[in-house]
């Protein structure tokens, strides 16, 4: 794999040559704590876990989606931004739209996976009609949205100056701040899918999207730093202080309103993340930076030790289903499981669950390798 990271005597963004293994980790990583908390929640249900789960285990597993958004973008800025000035863009566009078809099927399919244990009929059918939302499954549906529209802004946001591109990302966490107080005439549902909305475990297209266009600023900052040693330390070095500032203003704003605690637990159980909360964002983020810094401090070695992971991340896809076929098909509904594992029963699980998927996607390519 080799890289132009001389950036300055270029116009253009580099382009790097093949799958850097360190993006690949970082989004393992994201589903792995992913999985462990969708094993926790769909088999033992959050109201019983004890409090030493809560906090520190799933307290940490907040990191997941922050994660998972950001190295979305990382992504996109990687595969995709240097060639939206080429002839090939049409021809990479066209490859998104076709994913976003195929998230948003596979959206559809585990509706009904996850429903189906104890969902009547005409309530899979409501949601599948976006009369309502599901729940374990709904990052599938944001992300099915946005690879509609992120290819339409990509080529605009190639060619905006980086302080349009700040602009864009300020604007749209204001925007996003304004629409909470907005009715949208009692449409609830459009607000979900827009902006979040307290009674729905939907992801806002506005309120999220601010995440994926830092990751784009950071995907383009690693096409540049990430083969040169000392360029990727000041990105790695970067990414990690960012993060823990964040999370010691987490820290900071809890211990002035009184209860360090109760702001930790209220993180664990989810409260601000539906619509975006400042604490819990301040948590989530600032812990995805950091992450995301330790994957890419040396992200060929730690992708070779954390093997599992980065194939995991490799196919985030096939992960994703593999997990809630296995949780809410298997486990849930023929197995009859829901509330009869303990919490460790279901950690284990989860960890079973990711080395599981794992499994699965080496042994497709494999089948797939050998046909």
């Amino acid at each position: 794999m080799s890289i132009v990271v001389n950036w300055k005597e270029i116009p253009q963004l580099p382009k790097a040559e093949g799958r850097i293994d360190a993006i690949d980790l970082a989004r393992g990583i994201a589903i792995a704590l992913m999985i462990v908390s969708h094993a926790v929640s769909g088999l033992v249900g959050i109201r019983n876990v004890p409090d030493w789960g809560m906090v520190p285990v799933h307290f940490l597993t907040k990191f997941s989606s922050s994660l998972f958004i950001l190295v979305f973008g990382v992504a996109l800025a990687v595969a995709f931004l240097a060639h939206t000035q080429t002839e090939q863009w049409p021809k990479r566009r066209l490859k998104l739209w076709l994913r976003a078809l195929e998230v948003w099927f596979w959206y559809k399919m585990l509706i009904v996976v996850e429903m189906l244990p104890f969902s009547a009929p005409g309530d899979i059918v409501d949601t599948l009609l976006y009369g309502r939302f599901a729940i374990w499954v709904e990052i599938l549906g944001f992300y099915a949205i946005a690879l509609l529209w992120v290819p339409l802004i990509l080529p605009l946001w190639a060619r905006a100056p980086l302080w349009g591109r700040i602009a864009t990302i300020v604007g749209l966490v204001l925007l996003s701040a304004w629409l909470q107080g907005v009715s949208f005439g009692g449409n609830d549902i459009l607000k979900a899918l827009l902006v979040d909305h307290q009674d729905h475990y939907a992801w806002g297209q506005i309120s999220r999207a601010p995440l994926i266009f830092i990751g784009l600023l950071m995907g383009e900052a690693l096409l540049r730093c990430y083969f040169s040693a000392r360029l990727r330390r000041r990105l790695v070095l970067t990414l990690m202080g960012a993060g823990a500032l964040m999370i010691a203003a987490f820290y900071g704003v809890a211990l002035v309103e009184g209860d360090v605690h109760a702001a930790m637990m209220a993180v664990a159980l989810n409260a601000g993340k539906h619509p975006p909360g400042l604490a819990f964002m301040l948590f989530s983020v600032g812990g995805a930076l950091i992450l995301l810094g330790l994957a890419l401090a040396d992200g060929a070695l730690a992708a070779r030790v954390l093997l599992p992971l980065t194939i995991v991340g490799s196919d985030a896809l096939k992960a994703f289903i593999f997990h809630i076929v296995m949780i809410f098909l298997v486990l849930r509904f023929l197995l009859e499981g829901e509330g009869m594992y303990t919490y460790p029963q279901a950690l284990g699980v989860g960890g079973l669950l990711i080395l599981g998927a794992a499994a699965w996607i080496w042994l497709t390519r494999w089948m797939t390798k050998h046909r």
